[in-house]
């Protein structure tokens, strides 16, 4: 049996056995309320303590500024919403943040928008970076916070975020990254870099769906999404889920040690993934090809093919990837990430995320190289031995045929 290939890791990631393993005992014996004053509730509050301490020490920021979350959309939500509501009364009801965000910090922008705020959102060059000069425009003394993502999800394009930090921050706005992406990846200390708010997802690095984190620099205005106890500093009321932070902390330490190692072999992989594609389809398109990205993501598009199609078929051969668009009630829309990057609309429709991490070899990804090529040949009725860069493609979407 062929050995099934994940390239989905930006979707989500196995958590690790380590992470696990120090996660098990609060399902246990460990399982007080750290709001509790006795020796079961000493106990959660002493490993909720050091897992915030542990965070902290991977982001190179203090315990106090870090907030456990149920993952990266919550704390989005957070610090987009949390700065604006804390702000407007201040005369800065504007949110700035570019089209190319997760869909989490957009729907903050648009919720700030629904009440009574302002949203501006800065252009993206066609490489998929944003435009200075179009942030310059948009960033003044009306911004209560600007948000750009570090690494996209979807083409892995990496923003200049410490140049887009201090020109917010000259204009006295808060600044926050989605580095939901970013972390393991990309080197963070915040204590060197122009940050306020950063947002983080355990299940991206080895930990369980359900846990993130948000940094929140001191004397950053934040409101609370929620109301309740005084848990956190009242910025997040709740009980706090102790084995999920205790997996969180572990997993980034492991992720963080491991960075220059994991980076530069998933850089390899990368680059042998698309010198594979662009050999065996030459008229394959690398979106974000162009800009500085993060080792773990390759955006494609072969013309004169369906990303829905094309994923159906992947998934019949045991590849797994994901698409940059989107099927609603029975239609497929372009991703607006590369909408917004200027890319036409029926090279959007073909684009697939391969995108690596632990699981991936390099058997892996030749294998994915050429069983794609394969579907694309066969989607565009082309000669199972290959095609010319000057070869059209001969149809837009196939039935995906069973078999390897």
């Amino acid at each position: 049996m062929t050995t099934p290939v994940y390239l989905d890791h930006a979707a989500t990631t196995p958590v690790r056995d380590e992470v696990l393993a120090a996660m098990t005992p609060y399902f246990g014996a460990q399982f007080g309320n750290p709001s509790s004053v006795h020796r079961w509730g000493r106990e959660a509050r002493v490993a909720l303590d050091e897992a915030r301490e542990r965070l902290a020490g991977c982001l190179g920021a203090h315990p106090d500024e870090v907030c456990f979350t149920s993952g990266g959309t919550e704390a989005d939500n957070l610090a987009v919403l949390g700065v604006f509501r804390a702000r407007r009364s201040e005369g800065r009801p504007a949110v700035v943040t570019t089209p190319i965000e997760h869909k989490a910090v957009l729907a903050a922008a648009h919720q700030a928008a629904h009440e009574g705020g302002e949203e501006r959102l800065a252009a993206v060059l066609p490489d998929g970076t944003v435009s200075r000069e179009a942030f310059a425009r948009v960033i003044d003394a009306r911004v209560a916070v600007a948000s750009v993502m570090w690494v996209n999800n979807e083409t892995g394009v990496m923003q200049d975020i410490p140049a887009l930090g201090a020109m917010a921050r000259e204009a006295g706005a808060v600044f926050h990254t989605d580095a939901v992406q970013a972390f393991g990846k990309v080197a963070i200390d915040l204590a060197a870099l122009p940050i306020d708010l950063l947002s983080l997802s355990g299940h991206k690095l080895g930990a369980p769906k359900g846990v993130g984190a948000l940094y929140i620099r001191r004397q950053t205005p934040l409101a609370p999404l929620f109301h309740g106890g005084s848990q956190d500093r009242g910025r997040r009321p709740g009980t706090e889920n102790v084995a999920f932070a205790v997996g969180l902390a572990t997993a980034a330490e492991l992720t963080r040690a491991e960075h220059a190692q994991e980076a530069a072999r998933l850089a390899a992989l990368r680059d042998r993934l698309e010198g594979a594609l662009r050999a065996q389809v030459p008229d394959a398109v690398i979106h974000g090809a162009a800009a500085p990205r993060a080792p773990h993501i390759v955006n494609v598009s072969i013309p004169g093919t369906s990303s829905e199609a094309l994923l159906m078929a992947l998934d019949l051969r045991g590849i797994a990837a994901s698409a940059g668009s989107a099927c609603q009630s029975g239609s497929v829309s372009a991703s607006h990430v590369l909408a917004a990057m200027g890319v036409p609309t029926p090279l959007a429709l073909g684009a697939l995320r391969l995108s690596l991490g632990a699981l991936s070899t390099e058997a892996g990804v030749d294998r994915a190289a050429e069983v794609l090529a394969t579907l694309a040949r066969k989607a565009r009725g082309l000669p199972a031995s290959g095609m010319a860069a000057g070869d059209a493609p001969a149809a837009c979407a196939f039935v995906p045929a069973g078999g390897g």
